[in-house]
């Protein structure tokens, strides 16, 4: 009730604001009215949730920090269809696989350029030095630069990606040849993710000359459609067009991340037209009634999860996990903390996912069966816990703190009693790697449509302390039958080995999945073009804003042929 008071006072405020804008424009004299409108409807503001961790995406796997520098500031060698999710070329116009999967050459396109910026400007453009620098970082702990921001990647750390690739060849200055130790069926679409950006060698060089090398993740230089200009922790981002854009010309000519941790406080923003886009919004409702703005969604490749740290005692006990998973009452969970717009979790994989297969029958909500399980667990009486909820809003996970004290309510009828923590985010990340916690509310939105996606960096053994999987669950069986499913590209036998390994998760319980869910963003009408993703980060590469006058002869030319329809059909 008192949000809803709340909103109907900022639509009135926001109303009262437009009125008084028509009365000042009019008095306004009419070219500086389009100068004013022409400057506004190049630049954009984005309210988004948090900071990023870091500007560059091969450090990291937060949502945060993809959605603020993958798509933005970097390129990749192949990128996903729009269409279809298939690969298609990126900075790499073509590619070549041998018939044993084990070399992959790609021909680099050779009219690439680096952003020009403030602190570094280019004197050549993109080049097989370049793609080798970026990733022999990552693949040789020798390199100057492996060891500069931590010396952890843990996206590809999870992937194996060292064991994987034997070697990167020269073969001259645009094609360069990746030497696999073993075919890989996910190899190409890993290349396509949004951790596998292409950085520059020349900057790193010249960082180098300057003994400035931990600017190369903060101060960035990629390729992409938008240049970093600005940065406050906590404050705002503020990006700059690259008008060196190699695959289109980029519409924008700023675009600004308002920092705004709080749902609430990005809602107020939109309404006072204070941002143009903002992200994980709330008051579904009262956005899509509002003749100004547009709630947008996607279905998207994600997981909101309850994982147990399965070292730390009771949750080394099987029985004690699933006893948790039959007193939590999932559907109530649906209901109030995603409104019904998520589907119950029958399994780690969405039912989107071709190698998806569902399990309804492994979580019946049942206190009795979880005492039961409790009992024979060796804790009739129960136990405390510390559960681990979010600070902030992620697409699987519109509130885990609410979730969290739901959760605390229905655990408490079989003796468990829950304390709730919270962290600021990014000490929240550093806490959770060092696997502080009992349990934690967490999620996965895959960065590809492989279903490796999901199993490998949540659950695998080399994912325990370098990756997602934050259960520190390690299960060998389950590791050989992802590798196996890796080695073929028969999906018919790939997808049997999901199956079992999707029995094993089961049988255990490392994690229960609880929802799979769209992800929303609220913007004004104004706004133009797609930004959301199915996976991987969000996109506003062509992205474009219509001048408020513009937008107005629209909907009166729309209004119109609707009248003259109208007519016509009486």
């Amino acid at each position: 009730m008192m949000l809803t008071r709340r909103l109907n006072r900022y639509f009135l405020s926001t109303l009262m604001s437009i009125n008084l804008l028509l009365i000042l424009s009019a008095c306004a004299p009419q070219d500086k009215e389009q100068s004013e409108d022409s400057i506004h409807a190049h630049s954009l503001i984005y309210c988004s949730e948090g900071s990023p961790e870091t500007f560059n995406p091969q450090l990291v796997t937060s949502g945060t920090t993809i959605d603020a520098t993958s798509k933005q500031l970097y390129d990749r060698l192949l990128a996903f269809s729009p269409k279809d999710d298939s690969l298609i070329p990126a900075l790499a116009k073509s590619w070549h696989i041998t018939r044993d999967g084990k070399m992959i050459t790609f021909y680099l396109r050779q009219d690439v350029e680096f952003n020009h910026t403030d602190y570094f400007t280019p004197t050549r453009k993109l080049n097989a030095d370049d793609v080798i620098f970026s990733f022999k970082r990552i693949l040789d702990k020798n390199n100057p630069y492996h060891h500069v921001s931590g010396g952890k990647y843990p996206f590809f750390q999870t992937i194996n990606f060292t064991e994987l690739v034997k070697d990167i060849e020269k073969i001259n200055d645009y094609t360069i040849r990746f030497k696999l130790n073993h075919a890989d069926s996910s190899f190409l679409t890993n290349l396509a993710t949004d951790f596998s950006v292409v950085l520059s060698a020349e900057y790193a060089d010249n960082l180098t000359k300057k003994n400035q090398q931990h600017l190369l993740d903060t101060m960035p230089i990629g390729t992409g459609p938008y240049k970093l200009k600005e940065f406050r922790s906590g404050s705002f981002i503020r990006f700059y067009r690259n008008e060196h854009y190699w695959a289109h010309p980029v519409k924008l000519e700023q675009l600004v991340y308002d920092i705004t941790p709080l749902n609430t406080g990005r809602l107020t923003k939109l309404l006072a037209k204070e941002c143009d886009v903002i992200s994980y919004p709330i008051a579904h409702k009262k956005i899509t009634e509002h003749k100004d703005f547009t709630l947008d969604s996607v279905t998207s490749f994600n997981v909101g999860y309850l994982g147990f740290n399965v070292t730390k005692p009771p949750f080394n006990n099987t029985l004690v996990r699933k006893a948790i998973s039959h007193a939590i009452n999932f559907k109530a969970i649906i209901n109030i903390v995603y409104g019904d717009q998520a589907q119950l979790s029958t399994s780690l994989l969405p039912e989107s996912s071709w190698a998806h297969t569902s399990n309804k029958n492994h979580r019946e909500y049942s206190l009795s069966l979880a005492k039961s399980m409790l009992e024979a667990a060796g804790y009739p009486q129960g136990f405390s816990m510390n559960l681990w909820a979010m600070p902030i809003q992620r697409a699987y996970n519109p509130n885990a703190l609410k979730m969290a004290k739901l959760i605390q309510a229905d655990l408490q009828h079989i003796g468990i009693k829950v304390n709730i923590i919270s962290y600021e985010w990014s000490t929240f990340l550093r806490r959770l790697a060092a696997g502080e916690h009992d349990a934690v509310l967490l999620g996965w939105s895959a960065d590809q449509p492989d279903p490796d996606n999901f199993f490998t960096p949540l659950l695998s053994c080399s994912a325990r302390y370098t990756g997602g999987n934050r259960t520190f669950w390690c299960n060998k069986q389950y590791d050989a039958l992802l590798a196996k499913a890796l080695a073929t590209t028969n999906l018919k036998q790939r997808k049997k080995y999901y199956q079992q390994a999707l029995t094993i998760i089961d049988n255990e319980l490392p994690l229960i999945p609880i929802a799979h869910s769209k992800r929303y963003q609220a913007r004004i009408k104004t706004v133009q073009g797609k930004i959301l993703q199915p996976f991987g980060g969000i996109d506003f590469s062509t992205v474009s804003k219509l001048p408020a006058q513009r937008l107005v002869n629209n909907q009166t030319k729309k209004n119109n042929i609707k009248s003259n329809l109208q007519v016509g059909n009486n």
